[in-house]
């Protein structure tokens, strides 16, 4: 009988890549079942991400709970991969003994050896073999249409509140030979939209044939793939915006009209404090070249509140630049201290109710700009990608338009799912629109 797999993802995109890849790689490894509960599973696999306070802490609570499962049965395997296997290594094996693997993001092609070891040093594998990672990953398969495909990891520019470099390591670039091959099996598979994924997506730089090819070169080849109708990109860093980049905008239709770029602040004393190496009127340079090359194209961000020593001036210098871009739906976080990073260093004086009114008022604002925006949208006719059927109602489907709005509209045709549709909005609801199809023309018979 072959072995139930349940793997839990902390974390971003790339960490549910890494899932993914994951569970491909021990299926290809043998007789694997992926299962929706732990305690269904022989063997479970966390895989862990660093970025926010306290997350080795939560593992360990989560460990703790699968302790008692082992103890039940004790043929269960538990393993720890991700950036806190990384950061914890064999801290982990002291503090929770009953784990079998410590694996790092870089060595997940290397798991199902780990789970033969029986010597627990040799169970610890959080080296950083990328290039390796890379060429062993199994051929891709698509559960949709939409896909992420990883082109690089790692991270090289060591902002001083981040930890990332430090476990995931510098960056490298994926081999485009390797890249176009996952994109064109998956679009055999109907998969119409590709989003690229990369700790600093939009430093991709690889040579070939005697240049160096950028994230811009993937995405216009991407675009000429048969089959693939949008290309996105996330997490991308300021100062990998380059022109070739921002011109990308002006002849790829099928690179969506919408763009995650961190800022973090919108003071430069705090951004030179966190090492982003870039001012806020580079920033808002970038924001008016990208405006210039897709007019109407939407924005969204990631902002820190309450960085160490940030004074209350500096905040509102934040919530000007977000009433300046008025970004789209973005995302804001209280600092916390990193082990091990720079910024743990410098002294927080900084009291938690404070942070707390200054992210309170921040996310009012960022969710002000994205209801009017949503609200905006109401009577207009929006190109929607049909994603699957609605969560809601079955006599619904649901489709997501350029700016990764969900919208539910009244149809059921499964023939028409991972292709573009034209939906007229009719409601703008808080976390969704409702809409009706606009013509359909184009849409096959049921």
């Amino acid at each position: 009988m072959g072995k139930k797999l349940y793997i839990k993802t902390y974390g971003c995109q790339m960490n549910e890549y890494d899932s993914k890849m994951t569970l491909e790689v021990m299926q290809s490894s043998g007789d694997i079942q992926e299962v929706s509960t732990p305690e269904d599973a022989d063997i479970i696999l966390l895989n862990t991400c660093s970025i926010r306070e306290k997350a080795e802490e939560k593992v360990y609570s989560e460990l703790g709970r699968l302790h008692k499962l082992k103890q039940h049965n004790p043929k269960l395997k538990i393993g720890v991969g991700g950036c806190v296997a990384t950061q914890e290594g064999e801290n982990i094996f002291k503090r929770a003994p009953y784990v079998d693997l410590i694996y790092g993001p870089q060595t997940l092609q290397r798991v199902p050896q780990l789970l033969e070891e029986s010597n627990k040093i040799k169970a610890v594998d959080v080296s950083f073999p990328i290039e390796e990672k890379f060429d062993l990953l199994p051929l891709p398969t698509a559960e949709g249409p939409t896909a992420f495909v990883s082109i690089m990891e790692g991270c090289s520019k060591y902002c001083s509140f981040c930890v990332v470099p430090y476990t995931r390591g510098d960056e490298v670039s994926r081999a485009p030979q390797q890249i176009f091959d996952e994109v064109a099996r998956l679009a055999e598979q109907g998969v119409s939209e590709i989003t690229f994924v990369g700790q600093n997506v939009n430093a991709y730089e690889h040579p070939l044939d005697g240049r160096l090819l950028r994230l811009s070169d993937l995405i216009e080849v991407t675009g000429s793939i048969n089959g693939i109708e949008r290309i996105r990109y996330t997490t991308s860093h300021p100062l990998d915006m380059t022109d070739d980049l921002i011109e990308a905008y002006k002849y790829v239709p099928e690179l969506v009209s919408h763009l995650h770029l961190p800022v973090q602040s919108g003071s430069n004393e705090i951004l030179t404090k966190m090492k982003r190496n870039y001012s806020r009127e580079s920033y808002l340079e970038i924001i008016e070249k990208l405006h210039a090359a897709r007019p109407g194209i939407k924005i969204s961000s990631d902002f820190i509140v309450g960085f160490p020593q940030e004074t209350e001036a500096q905040f509102r210098e934040t919530i000007d630049l977000v009433n300046t871009v008025k970004f789209d739906a973005s995302f804001s976080f209280i600092y916390s201290a990193r082990p091990g990073t720079p910024a743990a260093m410098i002294e927080d004086d900084i009291k938690l109710p404070e942070k707390k009114e200054r992210l309170y008022e921040l996310q009012s604002l960022l969710d002000s700009y994205q209801k009017e925006y949503s609200k905006d949208l109401e009577g207009s006719v929006q190109r929607c990608l049909v994603t699957g059927l609605s969560k809601k109602a079955d006599s619904r489907m649901q489709g997501r338009t350029e700016c990764n709005r969900v919208v539910n509209f009244d149809f059921q045709n499964t023939q028409i799912l991972g292709t573009l549709i034209d939906i007229k909005i009719d409601k703008a609801l808080a976390h969704s629109l409702q809409g009706h199809i606009f013509s359909q023309e184009h849409i096959p018979p049921t």
